[in-house]
Order: C-alpha cells, then sequence, then structure tokens
C-alpha cells in the first residue's frame, strides 16, 4: 500500500508540474487521497468556495496544509477542477463530466463564487451533448457508479436514464414509421420485409456494462415510456448472459482451499443472486416476451443461488403460462440440495404444473358463456396445450422413474396433476408406471394397486394393452382389466365386421366407443358446447322433416280428391254410352235410369275408399 501511495504522489507531482507556475512557490498544499498538491491559495479561492471558506477559518494560523476527505473523482478529478482554477484550458468529455460536476458541488465551485464557474460549463455539455444522445448517456451513467449517491443528489443518473429511455422509445418509433408502405389501394400498412438492422437495438450491448442497480432504473425507465417487450427482453437475456457466465467457478473444488478464493466465490454467488432477482423483476409481462428456456435457465440459477421464494414463485407462474411449449430437457431441472436424495427438483416441476392447472380452471371459468354459446370447434387452443403438457409430463414421469429415490407420492402428485380428460390415450403413462415398478420392486401390493389406478386401461392403445395382459408387474387385478377390455375390443370389432347378423347391439356398442372417445378427448366445457350444438342442429332437422310431413299430407289429399273426381267422370261418361246404345228405354224410362245412377255412385264411392286403403 505504501508503494502504491508513493506511486501516486510522484505520478500526481509530474502531471500538475507541468502546468504549475514554477517561478512563483507554493504557499498551500491540497491532500486529496493520498496525493499532494502544491498549489497557490489566489487561484483556488477566486473560485473554489470550500477553500475560501477553509482559508478564512485558519487566517490566523496561515494554514498551509488543506486534506479534502472523500472528494469524489479523487485526484484526477481535483487536478482537473485545480487546472481551471489556474485558467488551463481542457476538454470537458462524456468520459469527465459526471466527475466535475460532482468535484464542482464538492468545492462549491458556482456562480456565487465565480462567473461561468465549472459547475455551470459541466452542467451546459450535460444538457446539450449528453442528453441529446443515448451512447453518450449510457458512458455518463456508467461513469457514475463510483459517483454515488452525490451523482443521484445532483440528478445526473436520472438526467441520463430519462434521455436512454427517451430515446430508445423515439427510435423504435422512427423505425416502425420507416416501415410503413402505401397498399394498393391506397392505404398505409406495415411492410411485411423486414431489414434485420431495422430490428435490431444497437444499445442492448451498451446496456448490458453497467452495473445492476442502474441497469434496473434504466429497464424500468424504458418500459414505462413504452420500448417494446421484445426489446426488454432480448436486453434482458444478453444482460443475464454477461452477467452470470462466471457461475462455473463456483463449483471448482480447488477453490475451497483457498480463503481468498472461497470469499471471492461468496460475493460472485450474492451478485448473481442479486442479478437473477433483478432480472426475474424486470420480466415484461407479455407471453413469449423471453423465450421459454431462458426462463428455465433463470429457475435453474434461482433455485442453484436459494433466491428469495417470491422470484422463484414468480419464474414458476411464468412457465407455466407457457408450458405447452416446452420440452423435455427444460423440465429436468438437476436438485441442488443436499438433503433431496433425488436426482431432479419434482417438487418445482409439481409446482409447475399446478399453476398450468390453475390457470387453464381460470381461463375455463371466465370463457364458459362464451364458449357455450360460440359455434367454434370443439377443439380449443386451450384443450391442445392441455393434450401437448400430458405428452410432456408422461414423457417427464418415464424420465425420473428410474431414480431408486423417487418417492410413490412424489411420482403420483405428478401423473394427477392435471385433469383426467387431459389424456386421450394411456400408452405414455402405462410407460412411465411400468419404469417406476420395474426401478422398485420392493413395492408392496397396496402401492402396485394404488399406481395402477392411474392407468384407464379402456384408454390404451392395442399395442399397450397386449404388453400389458402380460406384464407380470401389475397386480392381478389391473391384468383382469386389461384381458376385459380387450375382450369388449374384439366383440366391438367383430361386430362392425358383420353388421347383418346383429345390427342393433352394433349400433349400440359403436354409438357407446364413439361417445367415449369424444368425452375423453374433449374437456367438460368442449363436450357441453358440442352436445349444445348438437341439439341445435337435431332441432332444426326435426322442424324440416316436420316442414315435409305437412307437404306429403296436403299433397296426400290433392291426391285423394283429384283421384275422386277422376273416377267419378269415368264411370258416368261410360255408363251414359252404354245407356244411348239401349233405344228401347226411350224417353219413357227416365225415372227407372235413376236407380242405376245411384247404384253406379255407391259402387264409385266403395272404388274410392278401395282406392284411397290403397293409397295409404
Amino acid at each position: 500500500m505504501d508503494r502504491q501511495q508513493m506511486s501516486l504522489t510522484k505520478c500526481s507531482r509530474q502531471r500538475y508540474s507541468e502546468w504549475i507556475f514554477r517561478d512563483v512557490p507554493s504557499d498551500i498544499t491540497i491532500a486529496v487521497n493520498g496525493g499532494t498538491f502544491a498549489l497557490h491559495k489566489f487561484p483556488l479561492v477566486s473560485r473554489c468556495g470550500k477553500i475560501r471558506k477553509l482559508v478564512a477559518e485558519h487566517r490566523d494560523s496561515d494554514i498551509s496544509i488543506i486534506e479534502l476527505l472523500n472528494l469524489p473523482g479523487g485526484a484526477e478529478s481535483f487536478e482537473l477542477a485545480a487546472k481551471f482554477c489556474y485558467g488551463i484550458n481542457f476538454e470537458i468529455t462524456s468520459s469527465n463530466v459526471a466527475h466535475l460536476l460532482c468535484v464542482s458541488e464538492y468545492l462549491e465551485m458556482n456562480e456565487e463564487y465565480s462567473k461561468d464557474n465549472l459547475g455551470s460549463r459541466a452542467e451546459e455539455y450535460l444538457d446539450s451533448i449528453v442528453c441529446k444522445s443515448l451512447e453518450i448517456s449510457v458512458e455518463v451513467l456508467q461513469q457514475c457508479e463510483t459517483l454515488l449517491p452525490l451523482a443521484d443528489e445532483l440528478k445526473i443518473v436520472s438526467r441520463c436514464i430519462e434521455a436512454i429511455a427517451s430515446k430508445a422509445c423515439a427510435e423504435q418509433i422512427a423505425s416502425s414509421f420507416s416501415r410503413l408502405e402505401y397498399s394498393s389501394s391506397g392505404r398505409l400498412q406495415m411492410s411485411r420485409q423486414v431489414n434485420k438492422c431495422d430490428t435490431t437495438d444497437w444499445w442492448i450491448e451498451d446496456l448490458s456494462n453497467l452495473r445492476v442497480d442502474l441497469y434496473q432504473r434504466v429497464l424500468t425507465a424504458m418500459r414505462c415510456r413504452g420500448v417494446r417487450p421484445e426489446s426488454i427482453g432480448a436486453s434482458l437475456m444478453n444482460y443475464a448472459q454477461k452477467e452470470l457466465t462466471k457461475r462455473s467457478t463456483l463449483g471448482n473444488p480447488s477453490s475451497n482451499n483457498n480463503p481468498q478464493k472461497l470469499d471471492s466465490g461468496s460475493n460472485l454467488t450474492s451478485h448473481e443472486k442479486l442479478v437473477v432477482e433483478t432480472i426475474v423483476s424486470l420480466l415484461p409481462v407479455e407471453k413469449q416476451a423471453v423465450p421459454i428456456n431462458f426462463l428455465f435457465g433463470l429457475l435453474r440459477s434461482a433455485v442453484m443461488l436459494d433466491c428469495s421464494i417470491a422470484c422463484r414463485l414468480d419464474l414458476e407462474r411464468r412457465i407455466g403460462s407457457q408450458l405447452d411449449i416446452a420440452t423435455l430437457d427444460d423440465l429436468l431441472i438437476p436438485s441442488f440440495r443436499h438433503a433431496c436424495d433425488t436426482l431432479f427438483d419434482v417438487d418445482t416441476v409439481h409446482r409447475i404444473l399446478v399453476s398450468f392447472s390453475q390457470q387453464e380452471d381460470s381461463e375455463d371459468e371466465m370463457d364458459d358463456a362464451s364458449v357455450f354459446e360460440s359455434d367454434s370447434p370443439p377443439q380449443s387452443p386451450s384443450q391442445t396445450a392441455l393434450f401437448k403438457v400430458a405428452k410432456l409430463v408422461d414423457n417427464y414421469l418415464a424420465e425420473i422413474a428410474p431414480d431408486a429415490n423417487l418417492k410413490l407420492g412424489k411420482f403420483m402428485a405428478i401423473a394427477e396433476s392435471l385433469p383426467a380428460h387431459a389424456r386421450t390415450i394411456h400408452d405414455g403413462l402405462y410407460r412411465a408406471v411400468d419404469v417406476y415398478l420395474k426401478a422398485h420392486p420392493g413395492l408392496s401390493e397396496s402401492d402396485r394397486k394404488k399406481l395402477c389406478k392411474l392407468i384407464d386401461f379402456q384408454k390404451l392403445s392395442q399395442e399397450a394393452g397386449a404388453h400389458a395382459a402380460q406384464n407380470e408387474r401389475l397386480p392381478l387385478q389391473s391384468i383382469v382389466q386389461v384381458l376385459y377390455f380387450e375382450q369388449v375390443r374384439l366383440r366391438n370389432t367383430l361386430c362392425c365386421s358383420f353388421p347383418d347378423e346383429d345390427p342393433k347391439p352394433m349400433i349400440h356398442q359403436s354409438w357407446r366407443i364413439s361417445s367415449g372417445a369424444l368425452s375423453a378427448a374433449m374437456s367438460p366445457r368442449d363436450n357441453y358446447a358440442s352436445l349444445r350444438r348438437e341439439n341445435r342442429e337435431l332441432k332444426l332437422e326435426l322442424a324440416r322433416l316436420r316442414m315435409r310431413l305437412n307437404d306429403l299430407e296436403k299433397e296426400h289429399v290433392c291426391m285423394k280428391r283429384d283421384m275422386a273426381k277422376s273416377n267419378s267422370r269415368k264411370f258416368m261418361s261410360s255408363f251414359s254410352k252404354k245407356i244411348g246404345k239401349l233405344s228401347f228405354f226411350g224417353h219413357s224410362s227416365s225415372r227407372g235410369s235413376s236407380s242405376p245412377s245411384k247404384n253406379s255412385n255407391r259402387t264409385n264411392s266403395k272404388v274410392i275408399e278401395r282406392t284411397c286403403a290403397s293409397t295409404d
């Protein structure tokens, strides 16, 4: 440490000896953080209010040494302030403007003691140069990390953050406007051809160099300003990748022998814990703003670093909301706790599945009224997601089943975390149960029965049913169920192959099978909507049949009336022709001719009745 102080003192002397007045002996020495400056009172007192007060307080004792404790920026910042007092020109840049603002505040170099003092010059540069550029604002904000809390009190940090957020939002708006084009109809629309250069936010890499507390404030301001969630997510991923890359050094066994390495490892752990919790708090609320594998990576880090419960629950809830796009590798979270003997963290996965199921239930309750009245197909997006998650869970169960330390209760809790209608086929669940029975041969008969109750043997495929019928690891009761359902399936197949022999049982059985498959393939919400839709269709068809029946009845009455008229005319014309041929009746037999006409009418009515009867 003494050598470092001596080298700093030597360097400072070399620096200020280049611009100090050599022909005038110094009358005051300024000590700053181990460095000393032999200067003159008059230039300093003319611009520095703090030094003027210290000299005035010790006027009688003729003070010659002044020690400035905790001066922001150290000796380098004081050297720039001293140069300004001596009238030496230097350039204000993004790398020193924050230091100049802080040291001018500390030394009270404001307009009260001198016009156009250092503080006003630095303020002008901050407003006119720094806050107009996103890139320069990030550089100045990074310089403020060593100047806190004074830089925050002077509102340097807040002004830089506001400038960064506003410029990033303005650039995205300008990029969106540049993609507008006129369609063939003359309307403005967004261009589908997007250049990668337009969508890339170049400031993401610059923000990754900030300290975690300042980075959190910048991202919060960006989100309030309306920066796109995808850009926020991309920035979070880039920051996490940079800050969490040293995690592998924590597991180095050689570091346990070195106390310095152990201390640095603990500091690194606390820093990474803070980074993970901060990133989780900044995640956008929109789904798929970040990839789900990134969420699983954060969850693994949160479990390994023992982050707060709220942090882990937030990640589990976010993962549960989009679990249908997860993969098996994502769910295989290693168990980092030594108290847990299992290879994988089953409890975390179970909480994720519970979160997914609760979300499905809440969506069902919210959408019941709208779904029941809709005419959409029964296959809803939530049901599709449920099928995908059920398949994922079955594969996960088969993967963790060989673990000899996996308790039966945890295995069953994972399997029962989804509703019964989530699985249309139980082949995957049967495979997982079979693997668990094979890896745990010491299970009691009651535990095996309890485990096999998870499987609906009626939902096994033909291949899985044939395998289960010969599986000696299953309880006898389960094997009997498999054989019974196989016999029912064979009987139904035979009935479908020979429909002429017994059509009614075949129709009944085929309807029972189809309705069972329908109810298994759909949730109760979708099943109810489908039944209501079928009822409406049946009512419409019944109304059509009634109208058709009425039309047929009208046509039938008209046909009877027409047939009666036509038969009567034919009979009377033929009878009159025969009477005309008999010349001996003449006009004298007009009274007797009435009886044959009555008989003919009675005969005609009988013919009509027979015709109508045959028509009926």
